[in-house]
């Protein structure tokens, strides 16, 4: 039954809880650690951590991908980012963490025209060193940029937005029908944002591989502010997976995966999305804290460069001679007991706990709510 609110007269609104609204419930069996895969598939590519870094260009620089891809994750590449802008924006970081700079540079930087030609070099020098290529483009930008970058070799194509529809209709230029946009394509497709089973459904039947539900709320984001909408990141990713139950029964057992972004910052963040029906997270901001990428210890997400409305500040997280290794972000061993350090050793321990020795067991893991006073 869903929990349904009164709100006022004739006027109702539907109760949604956050990842912090709820625990992890440990009662079966309890198992070693090492005898956990946390081990995700999607087409024919494996990633032994299920981890997709955000297409921030805060985290994910070219060099930064090859390495993401060595520690077992998947990086994306922003299509429209300061790399496909930029032959060499390596200065422009300089720029961008600098206490002086001045509000509207981000905007400057991002008004430089994309240049796919960029984008195409950078997924060959991905491709020649062996690490999986995938890269992030808007919706609005999709059908202008996505031919370039399928020719030049990319492996995932993601197609994130704030919020996502099965058919983007713009006054003025050609729409985005994602299912014959999809249809037409030998490579796998993630795509998102999403909130709610509706919509989840909606996107799984475009043929996508994978959906991102949320819209990667930091704690920089202004989205509620400037746009009213929110994530109860929780209800969320359980609406996704149920309309993903529902796909496979309707499709006879094509399974599309989910990929949780936002509100996540520790390990135990990741451990109660996958319960909740996560394949995967997608993490911007805890990525932040590794010495290997390019943002010196700052971040910010693609809408902070918006023309007309940004959604997002520039957060700086720590100095840059404070920033780790991505390991220690990743897999540790770490001293720090926050949580926000070993995330994927985080995870992997509380499947153990658990019981669980595998993601998608872990996805029936018990759940309760957690009353705080």
């Amino acid at each position: 039954m869903r929990d349904i609110v009164e709100i006022g007269l004739g006027k109702t609104a539907r109760r949604g809880y956050h990842l912090d609204d709820v625990a992890l419930t440990a009662s079966r069996r309890t198992r070693g650690s090492k005898d956990v895969s946390i081990a995700w598939q999607i087409d024919a590519h494996q990633f032994d951590l299920p981890l997709v870094a955000a297409p921030s260009d805060a985290v994910v620089s070219p060099a930064t991908a090859r390495e993401v891809d060595r520690l077992g994750g998947l990086a994306v590449l922003n299509g429209e980012g300061l790399w496909a802008r930029y032959p060499d924006p390596e200065p422009l970081f300089d720029q961008i963490r600098s206490d002086g700079a001045p509000d509207d540079l981000m905007r400057r930087l991002y008004a430089e025209p994309v240049r796919p030609e960029l984008v195409a070099q950078h997924i060959n020098d991905l491709n020649k060193s062996g690490a999986r290529v995938a890269v992030r483009l808007s919706p609005q930008h999709t059908l202008a940029h996505a031919q370039a970058i399928v020719d030049a070799g990319v492996d995932i194509l993601v197609i994130q937005g704030t919020v996502v529809s099965a058919e983007h209709v713009a006054m003025g230029r050609e729409a985005l029908n994602l299912k014959t946009f999809i249809a037409d394509l030998d490579i796998p497709v993630i795509v998102g944002g999403c909130a709610n089973y509706q919509t989840a459904l909606h996107l799984m039947r475009t043929g996508a591989a994978g959906i991102i539900v949320g819209y990667g709320a930091y704690r920089g984001s202004t989205t509620p502010r400037m746009l009213g909408i929110d994530v109860p990141m929780a209800t969320a990713i359980a609406d996704a997976a149920a309309a993903r139950r529902d796909y496979l029964d309707e499709t006879g057992g094509r399974y599309v995966h989910i990929v949780a972004h936002g509100d996540i910052s520790t390990g135990g963040d990741i451990a109660k999305a996958v319960a909740c029906g996560a394949d995967a997270v997608m993490l911007g901001e805890p990525l932040a804290l590794a010495a290997e990428t390019p943002g010196g210890g700052t971040y910010w997400d693609a809408t902070v460069s918006h023309p007309k409305l940004p959604r997002s500040e520039l957060l700086r997280l720590v100095a840059d001679g404070d920033r780790i290794p991505l390991t220690e972000v990743l897999l540790g061993p770490t001293a720090d007991p926050s949580g926000a350090r070993n995330l994927f050793g985080g995870l992997r321990r509380a499947m153990a706990k658990c019981g669980y020795s595998n993601v998608k067991e872990f996805q029936r893991a018990e759940l309760t709510l957690a009353h705080r006073g």
